[in-house]
């Protein structure tokens, strides 16, 4: 089942101190919903380990990700796969760029597409899009406030 989600947030910091935290694991830890665990594997390389919960499914999802097309500090391409064992798959990527703001600010622009299949994707449209929506606002929201932070 494949999904895709556009938006864009308005960050009050630098492009540079954006997308300095954009390549700073400890930070992307902080912010993805579920992550327990995410480990530098190379340059643009990470292992991840998330625990997701879609209706009545719950998974650890054990996966990797790749950042391709860095083109600091105006953006890169993030994708990614993940096994979630019974529960199922994911694989997708994103599209992330940053551009100048308002009043010195930051506008980060993500194009994301997702695919997942086995047991969550049984569980309908509806509802998986529910969750990647409410996990995308989760991430910037946390993002956003450890950017604020400085």
């Amino acid at each position: 089942m494949a999904m895709t989600m556009q938006g864009e947030v308005s960050l009050p910091a630098s492009r540079q101190s954006v997308w300095e935290k954009l390549n700073d694991p400890e930070v992307l830890k902080q912010c993805i919903p579920g992550c327990q665990e995410l480990e530098k594997t190379g340059e643009n390389g990470f292992r991840a380990i998330a625990k997701i919960k879609v209706g009545p499914v719950s998974a650890t999802f054990k996966g990797n990700v790749e950042l391709t097309d860095i083109d600091p500090p105006n953006g890169y391409r993030i994708s990614g796969q993940g096994e979630g064992g019974i529960a199922g798959f994911a694989k997708g990527g994103a599209n992330v760029s940053l551009k100048d703001g308002p009043d010195g600010g930051t506008i980060l622009v993500y194009d994301v597409e997702a695919n997942v299949g086995g047991k969550i994707a049984q569980l309908g449209g509806r509802l998986i899009d529910g969750v990647a929506k409410k996990n995308a606002d989760a991430f910037f929201a946390k993002f956003a406030e450890i950017v604020k932070a400085g």
